[in-house]
C-alpha cells in the first residue's frame, strides 16, 4: 500500500514541499494530495499590487501539479484529527474525510483584527486574492468620482508600507495616509529609516507616527489620542493570524495557534504531522522564531521536505540553514529597500536603497513564482505519473 501525504495549503510552503516531494519520491511508493480552497496559486507578496490596479500571475494549480502525480483536491479544510489521521473537507458537493500516513500542515496565516472594533465590518485587506480584488473595486471607483479619495493604511510593518507606497505611486489622485504605532521603519537602520521617509514625502505619502488606532467605522478611524480621521477605504495591515484548526486539533501550539516543531518541522506531539511556513514556530539558527514571511516558507518548507524524505527512505536527515537574513522591501514600482539583519535579528548598518533594490525584489519574486510554477525542477518524464486532474468528485466517495 501506498504511503498517503496529504499537503493542507498550495501557498509558498505547500506548493513547494509538495513538488519536492514528488521529484524526490518514488511514485511507486506514495501518492500525494494537496487539498486547497482556490483553483490558483496566489502571489500573496504581490497582493498589494493587484489591489492598486496592476495584473500579476496567477497559474492554475492544476497546471502547476500537471505531470507531477500530484493529486490535487479544491476544498476548504474544515478539520483535522491526528489520533485518526484524517483531514475533514468541504466543496461545493458537501465534504467528506482523507486519510493520510503523513500530513503537511500549510495553511499559512491572514489578517488579524488585533481586537479592534469595526474591522472585520470595514477595514480592507490584503491578506487574499478576493480581498485584493475588493479592495481594488473600491479604489476603481474612488478614482472614478474624479473628487479623489482618502486611503487609510493602518500598520507600518512590511505589508503596510509596501501597500501606502504602492497605491501612493499608482493612483495618484488619491490621499494615502500611513499609521504607525511607533517610529517609522523602527526596526531598520538609520539609512534605511531616512531612505523610506524620503521615499514617503516624495509619493506624497502622509505618515503619521505613534498613533494607536481603536476603532475602525465606516467612514473613519478613530485614535486613542481621541483623533478621528476620515477615511474612504481602511486597509489593515496591523496583524496577521494563523488558522485556528491546527489548535483545535489537539496539536501542540503556541498561544497564537502556530504548531511547536522541532528542528526539522515536526510536530512535537504528533510526529506524523510536519508543519511549514507561517503555520509553524519554528525556532532558526539563532535562537528566535522565524517570523511569518516568504523567506521563512522557504527554509521550513525546504526543512520539513528533507525530514520527510529523509525519514520515507531511511537516510539521515539533512538539516537546512534556518536563519532570516532581512527584509527586501518594494516602495513602488521604482524604488525598495534591502536590509539585512545580524543573528540577532537586528538591522546591520548598511543598506540598499533605489531602483536597484527594486530590480532585485522584482528577480526575487519571479524567481519564488518560476519555483512554484516549476514543482519538479524538469522532472524526467520516465518517472512522471500521469497528469492530474483537480479531483472535487472524489470527496462524495469518501463522505
Amino acid at each position: 500500500m501506498k504511503h498517503r501525504i496529504v499537503v493542507l495549503g498550495a501557498g509558498y510552503a505547500g506548493a513547494y514541499v509538495a513538488g519536492n516531494l514528488a521529484r524526490r519520491l518514488s511514485p511507486a511508493d506514495i501518492e500525494i494530495t494537496v487539498v486547497n480552497a482556490e483553483p490558483d496559486f496566489v502571489e500573496r507578496l504581490r497582493l498589494h499590487q493587484l489591489a492598486a490596479g496592476q495584473q500579476i500571475e496567477a497559474p492554475k494549480l492544476a497546471d502547476v501539479f500537471a505531470g507531477t502525480g500530484i493529486r490535487l483536491r479544491l476544498a476548504r479544510v474544515t478539520a483535522v484529527d491526528p489520533e485518526r489521521q484524517v483531514v475533514a473537507i468541504a466543496d461545493a458537493d458537501g465534504g467528506g474525510e482523507l486519510g493520510y500516513d503523513t500530513l503537511v500542515y500549510a495553511l499559512g496565516s491572514h489578517v488579524a483584527d488585533c481586537g479592534v472594533p469595526g474591522v472585520a465590518e470595514h477595514a480592507f485587506h490584503v491578506t487574499a486574492r478576493p480581498a485584493a480584488l475588493r479592495l481594488r473595486e473600491r479604489l476603481d471607483s474612488l478614482v472614478k468620482r474624479g473628487q479623489g479619495g482618502r486611503v487609510l493604511v493602518v500598520g507600518d510593518g512590511l505589508t503596510g508600507i509596501e501597500t501606502a507606497t504602492e497605491f501612493a505611486e499608482s493612483r495618484p489622485s488619491l490621499s494615502v495616509a500611513l499609521i504607525a504605532r511607533g517610529e517609522l521603519g523602527a526596526r531598520l537602520s538609520a539609512g534605511a529609516r531616512s531612505h523610506l521617509r524620503q521615499a514617503c514625502d516624495r509619493l506624497g505619502i502622509t505618515v503619521l507616527e505613534h498613533t494607536s488606532v481603536e476603532a475602525v467605522e465606516a467612514s473613519r478611524v478613530l485614535c486613542a489620542d481621541g483623533a478621528a480621521l476620515a477615511s474612504d477605504a481602511t486597509v489593515w495591515t496591523a496583524g496577521f493570524a494563523v488558522n485556528p484548526i491546527a489548535a483545535a486539533s489537539g496539536l501542540e501550539v503556541t498561544e497564537n495557534g502556530q504548531i511547536v516543531v522541532d528542528d526539522t518541522m515536526r510536530s512535537v506531539s504528533h510526529p506524523n504531522v510536519y508543519a511549514a511556513g507561517d503555520s509553524a514556530y519554528a525556532i532558526g539558527d539563532n535562537g528566535r522564531p522565524l517570523p511569518m514571511s516568504c523567506a521563512s516558507a522557504g527554509s521550513t518548507g525546504r526543512q520539513a521536505t528533507d525530514a520527510i524524505v529523509a525519514r520515507l527512505t531511511g537516510r539521515k536527515i539533512a538539516k537546512s540553514k534556518l536563519d532570516y537574513p532581512g527584509n527586501h522591501i518594494s516602495l513602488g514600482r521604482r524604488d525598495g529597500i534591502l536590509q539585512m539583519v545580524n543573528d540577532e535579528a537586528q538591522a546591520k548598518p548598511k543598506y540598499l536603497g533605489g531602483r536597484k533594490a527594486a530590480r532585485i525584489k522584482s528577480g526575487i519574486l519571479q524567481i519564488s513564482l518560476w519555483g512554484i510554477s516549476h514543482p519538479t525542477f524538469g522532472l524526467p518524464k520516465r518517472k512522471r505519473r500521469l497528469a492530474t486532474t483537480p479531483d472535487v468528485s472524489a470527496v462524495k466517495a469518501l463522505a
